[in-house]
Order: structure tokens, then C-alpha cells, then sequence
């Protein structure tokens, strides 16, 4: 069982390189009783890929999560900024 929920969506655009990503992840469990890391990137409005990693431990999936985290983070991916209505 999962201790806490782990859920990420972050995004980098810049329309002078016409870029508009998206990176996502989370940890779940699966039905046979493992972890697993699912990512999901692509351009912003379009499916894109998906990469699912299964661990035996908790501890290893939050390791990976929070280095792919500061990963997007050097690369420039930030939270998606707030829509004003």
C-alpha cells in the first residue's frame, strides 16, 4: 500500500521555439501487490507516450520519482500556471 500519494504535472513552453510539453507521474500500486512509476510525456494536447516501472518497494519508486523531478525541474519544466477567469 502506498504511505502518501505522489503526483506530478508539469509543463515547459516557449513559443519563440514553438515548444508546449508536458511531463507527468505518479505511483500506484498495481494489482499484484507492486509499485509502480507511471510517466507519461508529449506535446501539450496530444496523448503521448507512456513508461510504466515496477518495484518491489516503495522507497525505490519515490528514489526515481524525485530524481526525475529534479531532473524536469533543471530542463526548465514548472507547474502549470493558473488559468484567471
Amino acid at each position: 500500500m502506498i504511505a502518501q500519494p505522489y503526483h506530478l504535472y508539469v509543463e515547459r513552453s516557449d513559443a519563440s521555439k514553438n515548444m508546449a510539453r508536458y511531463y507527468a507521474m505518479s505511483i500506484e500500486p498495481n494489482l499484484f501487490g507492486d509499485v509502480c512509476l507511471l510517466r507519461k510525456w508529449g506535446r501539450i494536447g496530444s496523448k503521448g507516450q507512456m513508461m510504466v516501472h515496477h518495484f518491489g518497494r516503495e522507497e525505490e519508486a519515490v528514489e526515481l520519482f524525485l530524481d526525475l523531478l529534479r531532473q524536469k525541474r533543471k530542463r526548465g519544466y514548472r507547474p502549470r500556471a493558473s488559468v484567471a477567469s
